[in-house]
């Protein structure tokens, strides 16, 4: 689930610095030998899921990167102070309360040059300002050439706006098609990429007027997609009654998708199929009929015909073999020989 998660938020965030030559497309700013790049504009999220606040750095000559630490404040303020501290790689310091462990990099070595955040888990109240102050070693030399170091660090002004609205996102629900006794699995997925905590997935159904009661079946555990599946045996009684998948976030924050079953009768089924193939069965043993009738007519009326018409030598010796036996007969019979 990391791996996934983690992909799809190096995608979302991509103009991020991967390495010192890169930096992310934004605005930049800088203050004693530090500087960084935030993303212009407003950052928009919803509750319930969470959001990425994209920044890299980099460092003057001499410096040596040591820690950083977020804050979010609200203005006037144009420097937040400790109380305001939401994450800081040095354990050592407190955090709101509200953003305990909700608050991770984006990538935790910090050779890489990146300083984005992840918040997860978030709810309306987490819109607002949120500032970096980055600290650092320097290596300064007097002119006797002797070496010595000083923690220093720097917070910006400018800083990142986050605005988050209410969760209008719903689940995806996958039905394949049902028929009745057939066993199926309907899977539903969160919205979002990331919510930090694993939301709680539940399944219910509803039938003509009645309440909502479980569809029986086996529900499964999330997945590694945030993910549920139900496997079921359809009947008729589920035919055309509601099933809803809803997703619980924390903070109370929920949403739900509803779809109608649609549940093919297996005998309607099989009888649809018989009842297809019957037609074709009936047009092929009439076509074979009407073939050989038809043959056995040209065969006989072929027959009749030779009959009806004689040869020339019939139609002659007919006409020869007359009563009439007067001397023209004689003299064409001499003549045909």
């Amino acid at each position: 689930m990391f791996v996934l998660i983690w992909t799809a938020l190096l995608f979302c965030v991509r103009d991020v610095t991967a390495d010192t030559g890169k930096s992310l497309k934004g605005l930049q700013t800088c203050g004693r030998g530090f500087c960084i790049t935030l993303s212009e504009g407003e950052i928009t999220a919803e509750a319930g899921l969470c959001v990425v606040i994209p920044c890299s750095f980099t460092l003057g000559a001499g410096y040596t990167h040591q820690h950083m630490v977020w804050f979010k404040c609200e203005p006037p303020k144009l420097r937040c102070g400790v109380e305001d501290i939401i994450f800081n790689t040095n354990k050592k310091t407190k955090v709101q309360s509200k953003f305990f462990g909700r608050v991770s990099l984006l990538e935790p070595d910090m050779m890489k040059r990146n300083c984005s955040i992840i918040i997860n888990n978030l709810t309306e109240s987490d819109s607002g300002f949120y500032q970096l102050r980055m600290y650092g070693i320097l290596s300064l030399s007097d002119h006797g050439f002797a070496q010595y170091l000083r923690e220093d660090g720097y917070t910006f002004s400018k800083g990142a706006t986050v605005s988050v609205k209410a969760l209008t996102q719903k689940p995806s629900v996958l039905i394949p098609p049902l028929t009745e006794g057939r066993k199926a699995t309907l899977t539903c997925t969160a919205p979002g990429l990331c919510s930090g905590s694993d939301p709680e997935i539940t399944w219910r159904w509803r039938g003509a007027g009645e309440k909502d009661s479980h569809i029986t079946g086996n529900i499964t555990g999330v997945t590694q997609r945030r993910s549920s599946t139900l496997t079921f045996n359809p009947s008729a009684e589920h035919h055309g009654t509601n099933v809803t998948c809803k997703v619980s976030f924390t903070s109370s924050i929920t949403t739900e998708e509803t779809e109608t079953l649609n549940v093919a009768s297996l005998v309607n089924t099989d009888q649809c199929g018989a009842g297809a193939a019957l037609p074709w069965v009936i047009v092929a043993v009439v076509s074979l009929v009407v073939n050989v009738i038809c043959i056995i007519l040209l065969t006989l009326l072929w027959n009749t015909r030779k009959q009806v018409k004689p040869k020339q030598e019939d139609r002659t010796y007919t006409s020869l073999r007359k009563k009439d036996v007067s001397p023209e007969y004689d003299v064409i019979a001499q003549a045909l020989n």
